[in-house]
């Protein structure tokens, strides 16, 4: 299982890409960047956010989640981007007969 002792200790936004057998892969950014990932009991994340595409704000402390708390504010608005994004990719562009 990976662990947490890459990442600084510090605030950070962590999205929950899967969750298989009660192991959770994170990844975690700050700044919007992405700066490491971990895989994780899911027990270790709060019963809300144990779920694909979660969004959680944690505080990494001596390689440990110290807190997390789930985003449901963020988790809503990273996935209305991500199906605008699905739909206008998936949508046939215009051909020259359309016109």
């Amino acid at each position: 299982m990976t662990d947490l002792n890459g990442l600084a200790d510090g605030e950070y936004t962590a999205v929950v890409d899967s969750i298989e057998d009660g192991l959770a892969t994170i990844f975690f950014e700050q700044n919007g960047e992405e700066v490491g990932h971990a895989v994780l009991e899911a027990t270790k994340l709060p019963d809300d956010g144990q779920h694909a595409d979660a969004i959680l704000v944690v505080a990494v402390e001596d390689g440990a989640i110290a807190t997390a708390d789930y985003d449901p504010d963020t988790t809503a608005t990273r996935n209305t981007e991500a199906q605008s994004r699905f739909d206008s990719l998936s949508s046939r562009p215009p051909s020259d007969e359309d016109s």
